[in-house]
């Protein structure tokens, strides 16, 4: 199949998967970090297309504000957790303590490396409650990061998608790749692995994220819709007829 089929056939699975979480109060937690100009956003734009808005939240997440650096770091996500029978999705997250944080000197060594353990507690607690977490690495090598970089500088619509931040992160490459090895290394669990995907060619990128995060949501779970409930066949009945059944046409 080309990737069109392949993507809508991963988003059919995903429409499944969400109405499974939605009718057994389950929740999932998707975890996205990555190289800038990696693909997470086109990634997650795919992820989410099919789904139905009410039951998934995407949390972009940016430098904590006031009232979140008066906190513990994992305080702002502890509140953005998803309710029973809902999904979110973090475009960046509590690994910034280990990454941005580290590298740019936002958080002592003292800090950044008890870091490691706090962040394993924490998503082991997710776990142990019922959630599935599941955690994306969108790697890009420096030579195809720096062709999207010129790519966006030569757009006018895609502009806005440079920063300063972008630059000052691609002089500090090496520092960054030290770090990512580390929070790879010492998060990657059963219970919240890691899956590093090769961001070089965007659309088997998306189709390979997509497909781990069902491998994830999927294990162990029951896709198939549950029986009607009986009493909503009797009044069906007494509605529409002794065979409401019979004569109705599923919807597309």
């Amino acid at each position: 199949m080309g990737y069109n089929k392949d993507l809508k056939a991963l988003q059919e699975r995903l429409v499944a998967v969400q109405s499974a979480y939605m009718r057994t109060g389950r929740r999932a937690i998707i975890v996205f970090e990555g190289h800038d100009a990696a693909g997470k956003g086109g990634t997650i734009r795919r992820l989410t297309a099919s789904l139905d808005p009410r039951f998934y939240k995407v949390w972009p997440v940016a430098a904590p504000d006031e009232e979140e650096r008066s906190h513990h770091y994992l305080w702002r996500f502890w509140r953005r957790m998803p309710p029973d029978g809902t999904m979110c999705v973090f475009d960046r997250s509590w690994y910034g303590r280990v990454l941005v944080e580290r590298v740019e000197g936002l958080a002592s060594e003292t800090e950044w490396s008890r870091a490691y353990g706090e962040i394993n507690h924490f998503e082991a607690l997710l776990a142990s409650d019922g959630a599935r977490v599941v955690k994306l690495f969108m790697d890009v090598d420096a030579e195809t990061q720096d062709k999207r970089f010129l790519a966006r500088f030569a757009n006018p619509a895609k502009h806005w998608k440079l920063s300063q931040e972008d630059f000052r992160n691609r002089s500090r490459r090496a520092d960054y790749e030290a770090a990512i090895d580390d929070m790879l290394a010492k998060t990657d669990c059963s219970e919240a692995p890691w899956v590093r995907v090769d961001g070089r060619k965007k659309k088997k990128a998306r189709l390979a994220a997509i497909g781990a995060i069902l491998h994830h949501l999927e294990d162990d779970v029951s896709l198939e819709p549950p029986p009607l409930d009986q009493e909503i066949v009797r009044l069906a009945t007494e509605a529409f007829g002794t065979a409401p059944l019979k004569n109705v046409r599923r919807e597309p």
